[in-house]
């Protein structure tokens, strides 16, 4: 039996796909979660064999909580739905090491095929998601630019990210301009839009 985590933040999907998984005589569902930052709580608990996560979650993306969720249960394989806007956040999601990539345009025999491969230590990859990955820009900014910049498109302030980083206020000021001026950004709003929709953040 593959224990399956299903981890998507749209209810009528997330009841239609856990409906649908339960038909299966191999695959139970053994967790649904909503947001990014339940998936490693709930894994703990139930310990999937394969975890779906959408890409696009509330409080933690789909690609962070996969990376995490890796580090704490690398027994489960991970296998992310998404669309297929934002090339940069695929090369991410690849760079974590998930097993599968899946549009959610998919059929649901695909993706019920894709669970069966990725448990049984394949690898599923949508040849769309995978040329858009590999044409996709790599980030221009440096890994503390990249942090800086996140924790920035929260809503914490300079001084917070210094806190929380453990940096000095002036070091964290200087890398948001670097971060600004790598992208050619008018301002630290800018730069996070830029950063996000290319999925560097």
């Amino acid at each position: 039996m593959i224990r399956v985590l299903i981890a998507e933040d749209m209810r009528l999907l997330r009841e239609v796909l856990v409906e649908a998984l339960r038909l299966e005589p191999d695959i139970e569902v053994v967790a649904q979660v909503v947001a990014g930052s339940e998936i490693v709580p709930a894994a703990e608990r139930e310990r999937p064999d394969v975890a779906v996560i959408d890409i696009d979650l509330p409080e933690l993306d789909g690609v962070t909580a996969a990376a995490r969720l890796r580090e704490r249960l690398p027994g489960c394989r991970v296998l992310i739905l998404t669309a297929l806007s934002g090339p940069g956040q695929l090369r991410r999601a690849l760079s974590a090491g998930v097993a599968g990539l899946l549009v959610k345009e998919a059929r649901l025999a695909e993706l019920v095929s894709a669970i069966r491969t990725v448990f049984a230590g394949g690898r599923v990859v949508d040849p769309e998601l995978a040329l858009a990955a590999l044409q996709a820009p790599e980030s221009p900014l440096t890994q503390r630019e990249t942090e800086v910049l996140r924790l920035s498109a929260t809503g914490a302030q300079p001084l917070e990210i210094a806190e929380r980083l453990f940096l000095t206020y002036g070091t964290v000021r200087n890398y948001l301009t670097s971060a600004v001026a790598k992208m050619g950004a008018r301002n630290r709003v800018d730069a996070i839009r830029i950063a996000t929709e290319a999925g560097w953040i």
